[in-house]
């Protein structure tokens, strides 16, 4: 009994001691960028990225629902109020990349957009 308990023990230690696996997080170098939306905007209105190297935007809705969508970096996040979505993208290509609102968030919805830049 003795053993098996201790065994056990082992087998939990070492499941809580394995490391994550690339896919579950982002690589030690990433960038952390933090982005508010809020009615009828994104702060910043515009990030710059690095080709090639994996950043985390840590999203947060202040106010009502909001979306946060753009295909060509392959992301499409509902934002709840209150609550902050962490997004791991690595874009490839450099470029300007537009992200939009697609959560009917009130009369200004259209203009809901940010740039993010990938130099």
């Amino acid at each position: 009994m003795k053993i098996a308990r201790l065994t056990l023990a082992l087998l939990c230690a070492a499941a809580i001691a394995a490391p994550a696996s690339p896919q579950d997080e982002p690589a030690a170098s990433d960038s952390a960028i933090a982005i508010t939306a809020k009615r009828f905007e994104f702060q910043p209105a515009e990030i710059h990225l690095k080709a090639g190297e994996p950043a985390t935007l840590a999203v947060t809705s202040q106010d009502v629902t909001h979306g946060f969508f753009s295909r060509p970096l392959g992301f499409d996040e509902e934002l709840s109020p209150g609550k902050t979505v962490q997004i791991h993208v690595k874009p490839e290509k450099p470029g300007r990349y537009t992200v939009i609102c697609d959560e009917f968030c009130g009369s200004g919805h259209g203009g809901m957009k940010m740039t993010v830049v990938v130099e």
